[in-house]
């Protein structure tokens, strides 16, 4: 094996072990939530993630009402319309 070799593959191997302590922070620091939403007689139930609670919250809202609402109008209706359970994990503020 040539030196070039060697370093290339201690690079490689330096680089995977960064991005596996990154996935490691990043898994403990995100909030996962499940939004389930009700709307014009039907419920859809969406997984959101985010850096906190809220902004999880809000993608999960925003997919379960992009499947039920069609159109502007009543997308905005959807994402007023208070959900039907919510559970979240992950982060700080877990258990909620």
């Amino acid at each position: 094996m040539g030196r070039g070799v060697g370093i290339a593959l201690g690079g490689a191997l330096a680089a995977g072990f960064a991005f596996a302590m990154w996935q490691a922070i990043q898994q403990e620091t995100t909030v996962r939530c499940e939004v389930c939403v009700q709307f014009e007689g039907r419920t859809e139930c969406r997984t959101g993630s985010g850096s906190d609670r809220e902004a999880a919250q809000y993608g999960a809202r925003m997919a379960a009402c992009a499947v039920l609402a069609q159109g502007v109008t009543r997308g905005m209706q959807c994402d007023k319309a208070p959900p039907r359970s919510v559970q979240c994990e992950g982060g700080d503020d877990a258990g909620y």
